[in-house]
């Protein structure tokens, strides 16, 4: 009997070990993503806005480009970035019908874009494409690809296999937060953030419903540390009350909304997480990765983070950035593009330039700011 024992033994521990280096080897395999869906505002709108509305004009687009793409900076976003790592085409706007590939995902993200539903127009600095219509038009665009491919007719799109493999992006928020910012005082802004979220993990099990399983869901940035909300840029001579900016000269209570929001957010994925087992859930924070590169500007080779490269930002007049030349107090000022915007962190006063970018989206690809720690091109192996 005790060799019989010590045999059992032998055999089911052999076993686990087969079993352990099964798991190991499949968790080692990258996910081979055949595409990207992504959802989101101009953080990675790669050119929604600018092909619905008013075309982008130069400078944007203009250090790798050469030409406004409809980019939010003078080059690439994140999102571009992620698809590169990913070894996959950049993302066409959905609604850009002009030039543009499908086959390996599309982009529904749109400038202005907020998670709940807007009461403003274009004309008032709104976008029409909420993340409600963002998965809409998602449903539209998985839809009629499946009807194009039973025609035979399917060749400049994702297979319809695809879409369960797919990865799928989000990074949206901040301007609900913006909005809640403005509004604070005349509502519960605790109760606010609490319905962008619902609403945002709404949208996400909905996707789930059609076969989405991948969903890697970035936070919002320190939307204080914008350098047209510092008072470097609003007021001369300001000298703000202790405690309203931070060692870095960013606002505080802005920051400090933006963190609630993100703390919520990660609660909710990590219940989609328990909740939906055959899925990846994968929390990317991208506060804590923009604000290590704002802390570490000079040492990662950036000037000020609080400069703004296109534009003029000074004294509370703003004029945002474009090759044209405006008159304050009958001192004309050029409102275009700074000589090195790869030396800059911000571009426009609100969007990040092409340098700062890939600085980012080279920290977030690897895992190391993301719940759980898992690498973009392993982020499948959860389910």
């Amino acid at each position: 009997m005790g060799l019989l024992r010590q045999f059992v033994v032998a055999v089911i521990s052999l076993s686990q070990l087969l079993s352990i280096g099964a798991e190991e080897i499949k968790s080692s395999q990258p996910c081979g993503f055949p595409a990207i869906f992504n959802f989101g505002d101009s953080n990675s709108d790669t050119g929604c806005m600018s092909a619905a509305f008013y075309p982008a004009a130069l400078p944007y687009g203009e250090t790798f480009f050469n030409e406004p793409t409809g980019r939010a900076s003078d080059g690439r976003l994140i999102t571009d970035f992620i698809a590169k790592h990913l070894g996959l085409p950049y993302l066409s706007a959905y609604i850009d019908s002009i030039g543009s590939s499908y086959s390996h995902g599309a982009n529904f993200a749109a400038a202005a874009s907020t998670v709940r539903r807007q009461n403003r127009t274009i004309f008032d600095g709104g976008s029409p494409f909420n993340l409600e219509i963002q998965v809409a038009q998602f449903i539209q665009f998985k839809t009629r690809t499946a009807k194009f491919y039973k025609q035979g007719q399917g060749n400049s799109f994702p297979r319809p296999e695809d879409f369960a493999k797919a990865i799928y992006t989000f990074d949206i928020g901040q301007n609900d937060i913006a909005a809640a910012l403005q509004r604070m005082g005349q509502e519960d802004s605790a109760a606010v953030i609490s319905d962008i979220v619902d609403q945002l993990s709404n949208q996400i099990i909905y996707l789930y419903s059609q076969g989405a399983r991948t969903f890697w869901i970035h936070n919002t940035g320190p939307i204080g540390c914008l350098p047209v909300a510092m008072p470097i840029h609003n007021a001369y001579n300001y000298t703000p009350v202790a405690g309203y900016l931070d060692q870095n000269g960013c606002v505080v209570y802005q920051n400090d909304m933006a963190k609630e929001f993100n703390r919520k957010l990660n609660d909710t994925v990590a219940k989609l997480r328990a909740v939906y087992l055959d899925a990846s859930f994968v929390y990317v924070d991208m506060f804590s990765a923009k604000y290590e590169l704002i802390s570490n500007a000079k040492k990662e080779g950036f000037v000020d983070p609080s400069k703004i490269c296109c534009g003029f930002h000074e004294g509370g007049n703003h004029f945002f950035c474009g090759n044209y030349n405006a008159t304050i107090n009958g001192t004309e000022i050029y409102a275009g593009s700074c000589k090195d915007p790869s030396s800059h962190i911000s571009w426009d006063g609100v969007h990040y330039t092409d340098a700062a970018n890939s600085w980012i989206a080279n920290r977030i690809v690897s895992g190391s700011f993301s719940d759980p720690p898992v690498p973009i091109t392993h982020s499948c192996s959860l389910a």
